[in-house]
């Protein structure tokens, strides 16, 4: 699919960028993004002709900006930069990342406030509709001054002097600008540092763990439901009365998406009469606990879409003034990404719960670990363990990133956000908070199979039928590291986010 993007520095949306992560993204520049670009671009011309003081244009950097360049000097002081500071380290960045990195750049530039020359944009945006893909190594930044390590990579691809990949062809040096249809670029005054600086590395991870965030919490209501009826558990915490009466909003939204499932049922018939008064917090509190995780993806989704048309260069350009300040600074993004990360352990540790409890025989109508003959089988005995070993890994990849603070440049950079970090930490939780929901979904589905021939909701039924198609029902022990992969990979995708997940 071809996604078509006019960009102008201050509409790019969430959609637009997570749209931008399959190949086939062709943006232009708008043409009163090209004039503001322009402009600016002749303030930095009249820097650098008259010898004014200017942060990275005709000084040096970070420790070194008490260095003033002399104009013959401008041009190699850029290529230093970039070449300099290409210094990533790890596995690089997915596909779906770099274009989206790739987009997000270029919006940033288009801004018109960094002093670069439009075919700067122009040469990026080529290279991005040609799918010629940096090879950006994922880690080295701390997210001050921007991603600077990361964006010299992006850059080094721009002027001849990088690798990058195009399908299953990899590019090195001046291949990667023929393979775009483009020249190398000669980098001009300050056009090497606005490339490596900014957050556009901690902006995507922090917008993709975003994604994968609002996936996940769909998809939890969802597993949680079918959880309270393969537990024969109550639906009484779900009434709208002890939610409103409260007044949380996240709180009141997610009862609501949990009521949507939890409509009668022959197996809520069967266990009116019984003697159990309340459930246990893991099932009980499930809308106190996932609204909270509602509103901070909220907030999270207002500081990221934020971001997205927020220009984090530095210096910036506004009429003939010059300004030096830290837009570079990650700390917005680093402190959202550890928020959801917290969140999302907190939303993985409950399900853990829950599988531990389908295991004990909460429910009367099961056996001990969801067997068909207890002790010659262990049913779903090591299915928790793995769920809890994973749900211990998050508990320690939560540790906030964004408190940790190691000073760079001699000082001058002397408090960092970390927030690639946190982005990176994001997405491993999320993965695991996949398989932590995969596994409780497979043994959910499997005590409702269990507890036939009631049936439960109409909607629920579906997101068992769901299952089912998925992984057949299989009563006695198997091999289960299949069956929890496809369902994680369908928690992923999105297939179990909403009440007709049939």
């Amino acid at each position: 699919m071809t996604v078509d993007i006019a960009l102008t520095g201050r509409d790019l949306s969430l959609v637009d960028l997570d749209r931008a992560g399959a190949p086939g993204v062709r943006a232009s520049v708008a043409q009163a993004a090209r004039e503001r670009m322009e402009a600016t671009r002749r303030t930095v011309e009249q820097a650098v002709a008259s010898g004014r003081v200017s942060y990275g244009i005709t000084t040096g950097f970070g420790a070194f900006a008490n260095r003033q360049i002399p104009a013959p000097k401008v041009k190699e002081l850029q290529l230093n930069l970039v070449r300099s500071h290409a210094c990533g380290v790890g596995e690089p960045l997915a596909p779906a990342t770099v274009r989206r990195l790739m987009l997000l750049k270029a919006n940033n530039l288009a801004a018109g406030y960094s002093g670069v020359r439009p075919a700067v944009v122009d040469t990026l945006l080529k290279m991005l509709a040609a799918d010629v893909l940096p090879v950006i190594p994922g880690r080295g930044s701390v997210g001050a001054s921007g991603d600077l390590a990361p964006l010299a990579h992006l850059a080094l691809a721009l002027i001849g002097e990088g690798s990058a990949v195009q399908g299953d062809r990899r590019l090195e040096g001046t291949q990667v600008n023929d393979a775009a249809g483009t020249k190398a670029l000669v980098l001009e005054a300050k056009e090497g540092l606005a490339l490596v600086n900014g957050t556009q590395l901690s902006t995507v991870l922090a917008a993709e763990g975003l994604a994968l965030a609002d996936n996940l919490l769909r998809s939890a209501i969802t597993v949680g439901a079918l959880t309270v009826e393969a537990l024969a558990g109550s639906h009484a915490p779900f009434d709208a009365r002890i939610h409103d009466v409260r007044g949380q909003r996240g709180q009141q939204q997610v009862a609501a998406l949990f009521r949507r499932y939890l409509t009668q049922s022959e197996i809520k018939q069967s266990h009116e009469q019984c003697d159990r008064v309340q459930d246990p917090y893991a099932v009980r509190c499930m809308p106190q606990v996932f609204g909270t995780v509602f509103d901070a993806i909220a907030f999270a989704r207002g500081i990221v879409a934020g971001e997205l048309n927020g220009v984090s260069d530095n210096p910036l350009i506004f009429g003939d003034d010059i300004l030096s300040g830290g837009n570079f600074h990650a700390a917005p993004l680093a402190l959202v990404s550890d928020l959801l990360a917290i969140v999302l352990t907190d939303l993985a540790s409950m399900s853990e719960r829950r599988t531990d409890l389908l295991d004990r025989r909460v429910n009367p109508n099961l056996n001990m670990f969801l067997t068909s003959e207890p002790g010659v089988e262990s049913g779903f005995m090591i299915a928790h363990v793995t769920a809890a070993a994973l749900a211990s890994e998050n508990k320690t990849l939560a540790h906030p990133a964004s408190i940790d603070n190691i000073p760079t440049s001699a000082g001058q950079e002397d408090h960092v956000s970390m927030a690639p970090w946190a982005g990176h930490k994001l997405r491993r939780i999320c993965d695991n908070c996949h398989h932590i929901l995969a596994i409780e979904l497979l043994a959910a589905a499997h005590a409702i199979d269990a507890m036939r021939p009631l049936k439960t909701s109409m909607p629920l039924e579906a997101v068992h039928a769901k299952v089912r198609r998925l992984v057949p029902y299989n009563p006695r022990d198997h091999r289960l590291d299949r069956p929890i992969g496809t369902l994680a990979a369908a928690l992923e995708s999105g297939a179990f986010t909403t009440a007709d997940s049939g």
